[in-house]
């Protein structure tokens, strides 16, 4: 079992419109069995502090299509994306590109 987990959890050009309008937010993660990683937080955010719409913000078991993460700074894809393990103090960015009319 993994300890607590902290990281930080950011959101930018209106995905934070998804999460109570903030956007910028600490998270201590719980102790698991498997390792935290970008899938398993994406679920733990549906479950915990998405509050509006989730299918602007999810699609299956990534995020959908218009949203960047970045993880300290880095995009996700050269990361190993949904698969990456999370490290303690990481911050995880989530950017829409989408903008409604």
């Amino acid at each position: 079992m993994t300890a607590d987990l902290n990281i930080e959890i950011e959101f930018s050009a209106g995905a934070e419109l998804l999460f109570d309008n903030i956007k910028k937010r600490e998270v201590t993660l719980p102790p698991a069995t498997e390792k935290w990683t970008i899938r398993n937080l994406l679920k733990w955010m549906k479950d915990n502090i998405l509050r509006e719409r989730p299918e602007l913000f999810i699609q299956g078991d990534t995020v959908r299509p218009g949203i960047l993460v970045l993880i300290n700074d880095t995009d996700w894809e050269l990361l190993g994306e949904l698969d990456y393990e999370l490290q303690q103090k990481d911050n995880v960015l989530f950017i829409s590109t989408l903008h409604g009319g």
